[in-house]
């Protein structure tokens, strides 16, 4: 097939494919690129069209390909992008004082809770709320693995109860 019958039989089923590229990317600007993408795509790999097959499907195949593949190249990259007003300048005439005195009574409590939890699930609690990983404190303790994270476990369900009764 030459160029010019192919370029004729693209323009002659092409139509068909804006209404899908805009229900994929639900914007028309996208949707034009999509567009333009899929026949540019299309006339670059004529190549591979067998004669006699259904070009529409053909079509529909690549845009949906290019849809695809530009969805997951977007969702790699981690863009955020911020559509609030600038409207908001902070004011930094006024100075907030943070009262540290609830925090630090909190703070007092929770560690009396866990000054009370058994010594069996104390100290590996102590080890691994100091930032050790399960498998140093399994080595410093001299206990199997699973123990250490059973131990652990156990006591955080302890704390939590007793954090809700409060």
């Amino acid at each position: 097939m030459s160029n010019a019958e192919f370029s004729l039989l693209l323009t002659e089923n092409a139509e068909f494919l804006r209404p899908f590229a805009i229900n994929l990317t639900k914007d028309h600007e996208s949707a034009k690129d999509l567009f333009q993408e899929t026949l540019f795509r299309a006339f670059s790999n004529k190549d591979k069209y067998n004669v006699g097959t259904n070009i529409k499907a053909w079509l529909y195949t690549i845009m949906r390909n290019i849809f695809i593949n530009d969805y997951r190249k977007r969702s790699k990259q981690s863009v955020i992008n911020d559509s609030t007003p600038n409207d908001y300048i902070i004011d930094q005439t006024h100075t907030k004082v943070i009262n540290q005195g609830i925090t630090n009574l909190n703070m007092r409590e929770v560690n009396q809770m866990i000054f009370e939890l058994p010594e069996l699930f104390r100290i590996p609690f102590n080890l691994y709320f100091e930032g050790y990983k399960y498998n140093e404190i399994a080595d410093e303790l001299g206990e199997p693995l699973g123990t250490i994270k059973s131990r652990i476990h156990f006591a955080r369900k302890i704390l939590k109860q007793k954090i809700e009764r409060y």
